[in-house]
C-alpha cells in the first residue's frame, strides 16, 4: 500500500471499531494509532497529579501533547505517559469515568487532534487512525473514511466480555458515555460528511475486516 494510504474510523465504544483497525492495519502492513487511548493517557495524567478533570481550566492548563507517547505498531499498542508505559492503567475504571471531561476541553483536544495529525502525516506506510472525530475534524480528507457502530446490546455484550463486567451496568455505562461524545460542543460523536456506516450488529469480526481490506484497496486501485 503507498504511504499516502490514510483510513480514518469513527464510532462509539464496543463497536469493534479498535479489534477492527488493528487488524486492518496488519494485514496491510499500515501503522495503527488508537487515539481514544490518547485521551485516557491525558485523563490518567491529569488525574495523577491530583487535578479535579471537572475543572476544565486548571485540566486545560496542565495538559501537554508532549507527554503522550502512543505506539504505533499494531502489533504491540500501548501508550506511554513521559516514558511511563500506562496501557493497563487507562484502562482502570477511574479513568473511564473522567475522560469524557478531559476529552471535551477544548485545549486538550487542540493538542491531542494536532499529535494525531502529526504522527498520521509522519507515517512512512499509511496508517489507521481511530477514534471518535478521526473522519470529521483529525483527517476530513482521508481517502477512506469509515463509521463502524453496532446496536446497544451488542456493544455491551461484546465490552462486557473483554472487561469480564456486569452487561446491564456495562450497557448503561456507554450510554452515559455516547450521551457525552454526542452532545459535546467540541468534535460530537457523528457521522462525518462522506463516511460510509459499517454496521457490525450481525457481522462477524472476520467479514468487517474483509470489508474494509476490500474498501481500502479499492480507494488505492
Amino acid at each position: 500500500m503507498p504511504n499516502s494510504l490514510i483510513i480514518a474510523i469513527d464510532g462509539p465504544s464496543g463497536s469493534g471499531k479498535s479489534s477492527v483497525s488493528r487488524a486492518v492495519a496488519t494485514e496491510l502492513g499500515l501503522d495503527y494509532l488508537d487515539t481514544g487511548s490518547m485521551y485516557r493517557a491525558m485523563t490518567w495524567f491529569i488525574q495523577n497529579l491530583g487535578i479535579d478533570v471537572t475543572d476544565a481550566e486548571s485540566v486545560a492548563t496542565a495538559a501537554k501533547a508532549e507527554v503522550i507517547q502512543p505506539s504505533i505498531d499494531p502489533s504491540e499498542p500501548g501508550i506511554r505517559v513521559s516514558g511511563r508505559d500506562v496501557s493497563m492503567e487507562i484502562r482502570g475504571p477511574e479513568v473511564t469515568q473522567g475522560v469524557s471531561a478531559v476529552s471535551a476541553v477544548p485545549a486538550v483536544r487542540e493538542l491531542m487532534v494536532n499529535l494525531q495529525r502529526e504522527i498520521a502525516a509522519k507515517s512512512q506506510t499509511g496508517i489507521v487512525v481511530e477514534g471518535r472525530d478521526i473522519c470529521a475534524v483529525v483527517l476530513p480528507q482521508a481517502p477512506v473514511k469509515l463509521f463502524i457502530t453496532a446496536d446497544p446490546q451488542a456493544r455491551a455484550n461484546r465490552r462486557a466480555k473483554e472487561n469480564g463486567a456486569e452487561v446491564s451496568s456495562t450497557k448503561d455505562d456507554l450510554a452515559k458515555r455516547d450521551l457525552a461524545d454526542s452532545t459535546r460542543t467540541i468534535s460530537p460523536l457523528e457521522v462525518a460528511p462522506g463516511a460510509r456506516v459499517i454496521d457490525t450488529t450481525h457481522m462477524e469480526l472476520s467479514e468487517v475486516i474483509a470489508q474494509v481490506v476490500d474498501l481500502a484497496r479499492a480507494a488505492h486501485g
